[in-house]
């Protein structure tokens, strides 16, 4: 039997390490801007054209390559980080594995110019698909410049796979993000079709964050800082007033890597205990520093999950610094935070004698407490006998009231006979029909009706806008602008009105009819956390997920109580959708009961 087993040629090997390394062109970006880092780069530059799927360069003014250097970056396994296996445990800087630059060079037109400090000339490498078109000796200046053109030429199947501009674009700024909040003193420049999205400059953490995420963001930050012999922990998380329906505000480095770590997520969303509403995310930027040697970060291709010696003490010192600072800083309440201040005695007066007059102390020489208890005894029987039926009509009246129990029925029954919707448990609405019964889930029918009700208004018909009084002006990053932007004919369409936008904020002076104004931040906070999802690039995509998301943000909740009006309006328009037994998001709205069924529950 012949031999079945053989190796594979260099250029699929290349290509299938592509495949764990490049998966999108948020993937190069984090390799190349890692890479530039470093090299000891104190400016660096990322142009994107057309999300990165046309051009992804990155330049920095870092050390640069010799000649030789240049040409062997491109080999598999070829690093200068790392001599032997013992060093995978003591890493200290971003790559270390010498796959990235074969991968990408392997999948994409590569131009790479470098130059070295002591050098007069530098190097330029153009590479095809692994291949070496050409080498030569060029005048540039210090540091490195790395074109990566048309991503996935040689491999369209996966160029398919990629998603709509915006969502890689999404992606690449959040890389981007990622690699300028580790490192702040480093000055970042990005550019997208040619358009500014940032400029930071070299600075201080606090600055950074605020120069990523909105000048709204400095009046949150809440300083972390401990220091002890096994972790350092320096940060900021936001004041919880400040959480968030969305996780996306949430940063974990370590030794200057971000990386993404639930465990150590529930240590500090332990830390707000009582501090936040349900459902409600809180925003950190934390920074923990722990011996190189007690991580393990090769355990994932991408390198954002650590595997820690000492988990659990990681976990109890991030909770409790946490905690402390919310304290410290009067974020969290105190024991005595009911005490009177007008009963604190001045400083000054602790030492020194009364002056002035002594008080007068007045005393009633008629009082008689005795005839008081006799007038309450007199009145003591039929304030009992009035007291304990107000108690047994209270229980009566209000034990199973508004929660669709047996007796609630039954009141309500006795009261109308042309009645014919209730409300169980203020989440379910069940109405009467010839047959037997209908259950309906409020909230998921409400959205059913919503999504219909906003889709029409946005792709059939124009929306009804109400003009507000005073604009609203709301704070966002510069890449949440920019999805709005993008999306502002559709939202315009909706009933949204627009005054102004600038670099973080927007000014709104129209909204739906359907909207009230404490609403509006909700809204497309949602909508952009919506925006974020993997969400195809067509036409009618956009339309379908803001009325999507409108319908979730603005549906009644469950444990909302409703009036009979109520009641029958939302299954009146429920029935009155084109699909009305589903919700937007695939759910069942309601579900009917025949007698016979019922009957069934009894026979059985």
């Amino acid at each position: 039997m012949s031999d079945i087993i053989q190796l594979l040629p260099d250029h699929v090997a290349n290509q299938i390490a592509a495949g764990e390394v490049v998966q999108r062109p948020a993937s190069v970006v984090k390799e190349l801007l890692e890479n530039a880092i470093d090299a000891g780069a104190t400016n660096i530059t990322l142009l994107l054209k057309d999300a990165g799927k046309t051009l992804i360069q990155v330049i920095d003014d870092g050390k640069g390559m010799s000649a030789t250097d240049a040409r062997m970056c491109f080999e598999r396994h070829a690093t200068s980080k790392i001599k032997k296996a013992e060093d995978l445990f003591n890493l200290c800087t971003k790559g270390f594995r010498g796959e990235a630059l074969a991968s990408i060079a392997a999948i994409a037109h590569v131009e790479l110019k470098t130059k070295q400090e002591s050098e007069e000339l530098g190097t330029s490498i153009k590479i095809e698909g692994s291949k070496i078109v050409s080498q030569d000796f060029i005048s540039t200046s210090k540091g490195t410049s790395i074109a990566v053109k048309n991503l996935f030429y040689n491999i369209p199947a996966r160029r398919n796979f990629l998603k709509s501009d915006t969502v890689e674009t999404r992606h690449s700024i959040d890389e981007f993000q990622r690699v300028a909040l580790a490192h702040p003193t480093i000055s970042f420049l990005m550019h997208h079709n040619n358009n500014e999205v940032y400029h930071l400059k070299g600075g201080n953490l606090r600055k950074r964050i605020v120069a990523v995420f909105g000048s709204k963001m400095n009046e949150k930050l809440v300083p972390i800082s401990e220091h002890t012999d096994i972790l350092t922990i320096e940060g900021f998380v936001a004041k919880p007033e400040f959480s968030k329906r969305k996780r996306g505000e949430q940063f974990f480095f370590v030794n200057d890597r971000f990386i993404k770590s639930s465990y150590l997520n529930h240590a500090v969303v332990n830390a707000f205990d009582g501090l936040l509403e349900y459902g409600a995310h809180p925003s950190y930027f934390l920074y923990l520093t722990v011996p190189a040697s007690s991580i393990d970060i090769n355990i994932h291709p991408t390198k954002t999950e650590i595997k820690f010696d000492n988990e659990k003490a990681l976990y109890a010192m991030l909770r409790a610094t946490v905690k402390h600072s919310l304290g410290q800083y009067n974020v969290a309440p105190v024991l005595d935070f009911n005490r009177d201040s007008n009963l604190d005695t001045s400083y000054h007066l602790n030492k020194n004698a009364v002056n002035g007059s002594v008080p007068k102390i007045t005393v009633d020489p008629d009082f008689n407490p005795f005839r008081e208890a006799k007038q309450k005894e007199i009145n003591f029987p039929y304030k009992r006998e009035q007291s304990t039926q107000s108690w047994e009509s209270l229980y009566t009246s209000t034990a199973f009231s508004d929660e669709g129990s047996q007796s609630d029925l039954f009141e309500h029954q006795q009261e109308s006979k042309t009645q014919k919707t209730f409300q169980i448990q203020r989440k379910y609405v069940m109405s009467l029909i010839k047959s037997g019964v209908v259950l309906i889930h409020q909230s998921l029918a409400h959205q059913r009706i919503l999504y219909e009700e906003f889709l029409e208004s946005i792709t059939v018909k124009e929306a009804n806008s109400q003009q507000l009084l005073f604009p609203v002006k709301i704070s966002f990053s510069s890449q949440e602008i920019e999805m709005i932007y993008t999306i502002k004919t559709e939202l315009e369409n909706a009933g949204f009105s627009f005054d102004e936008f600038t670099k973080d904020s927007v000014t709104i002076k129209g909204i739906p009819v359907s909207v009230i104004e404490s609403k509006i931040t909700i809204i497309l906070e949602a909508l952009l956390n919506d925006m974020n999802l993997e969400v195809p690039d067509a036409s009618f995509s956009h339309f379908d997920v803001m009325a999507k998301s409108f319908a979730k943000t603005l549906c009644i909740k469950t444990g909302t109580q409703l009036s009979e009006k109520e009641r029958e309006s939302l299954v009146n328009n429920l029935f009155s959708c084109k699909e009305p037994s589903i919700s937007p998001f695939g759910k069942a709205t309601f579900k009917t009961l025949t007698l016979n069924e019922i009957d069934n529950l009894f026979n059985s």
